[in-house]
C-alpha cells in the first residue's frame, strides 16, 4: 500500500470518525511526497478501456466523469504521470473548467473481471493537442484523431489498491462472446452427435 494516500486522506475529521467508531485512528508516520507507480500499476492501466475521473468544481461540489476508449488510452508516461487524449464532446467541459482552478483529482480505475480497482490521486494539467503533435499521435486512436482537442497530463502523488470484498464480477461484451462462443460449439456438436444417433 502507499503510505502518501492514506498520509492526504487521514484528516483530522477522518481520524475522529475512526476514533468515534473503532476507538482509535491509524496513524501515517513517514510518508514520502509521493508514491511512483510500480510495474504492478502500469501493467494495470495499460489494460483499461475506461476509469472515473474526479474533480472540484468552483462551488466545491465534486464531479466525477467516465473516461473510455481503447484499451491502454490512459498512457503511463513515466512513473508519476498520466496523459490521455480529450475529444471533442457535448460542449460542457465541466472537467476542464473545473480543472482549470483547481488542478486536484482522482482516478477510479476498475477491473471488474477480476476484482480489482486502483485509486490514484494527483494534480492535472489541460494542453492544446496542437502543440504535442508526436504525443498527440502516440495517445490517439486513429479512427479518432481529427476529435482530439486537449491532452490531459496528471502528475501523480500517489495511489492506492482496493479490497476485492464487495465488487461484483462484470464482464465486457466481447468477454461475454468468448465464454458464449465455446459453449454454442459444444452445444453444435452435441446435436450433431444426437442427429447422428436419431438416424
Amino acid at each position: 500500500m502507499a503510505t502518501k494516500y492514506l498520509d492526504l486522506m487521514f484528516t483530522d475529521a477522518v481520524c475522529r470518525a475512526q476514533t468515534q467508531y473503532y476507538g482509535q485512528a491509524g496513524k501515517i508516520a513517514g510518508a514520502p511526497n509521493r508514491d511512483p507507480l510500480g510495474q504492478a500499476e502500469a501493467d494495470f492501466i495499460a489494460t483499461r478501456d475506461s476509469f472515473y475521473l474526479g474533480s472540484i468544481s468552483e462551488s466545491g461540489w465534486p464531479y466525477i466523469q467516465h473516461r473510455g476508449g481503447p484499451a491502454g488510452f490512459l498512457r503511463l508516461l513515466n512513473e508519476t504521470t498520466l496523459v490521455f487524449a480529450d475529444y471533442k464532446g457535448n460542449r460542457q467541459l465541466l472537467s476542464t473548467g473545473n480543472l482549470s482552478v483547481n488542478d486536484r483529482v482522482a482516478l477510479f480505475l476498475m477491473d471488474y473481471k477480476n476484482r480489482e480497482r486502483l485509486k490514484i490521486l494527483g494534480h492535472a494539467r489541460i494542453e492544446d493537442a496542437r502543440a504535442h503533435p508526436e504525443l498527440t499521435e502516440q495517445v490517439t486512436d486513429l479512427n479518432m484523431r481529427s476529435s482530439v482537442e486537449r491532452l490531459v497530463f496528471i502528475d501523480v502523488v500517489t495511489f492506492d489498491w482496493n479490497c476485492p470484498k464487495y465488487i461484483t464480477p462484470r464482464y465486457s461484451a466481447e468477454e461475454v462472446e468468448e465464454l458464449a462462443g465455446s459453449l454454442r460449439r459444444r452445444i453444435a456438436e452435441l446435436e450433431a452427435e444426437l442427429r447422428t444417433r436419431k438416424s
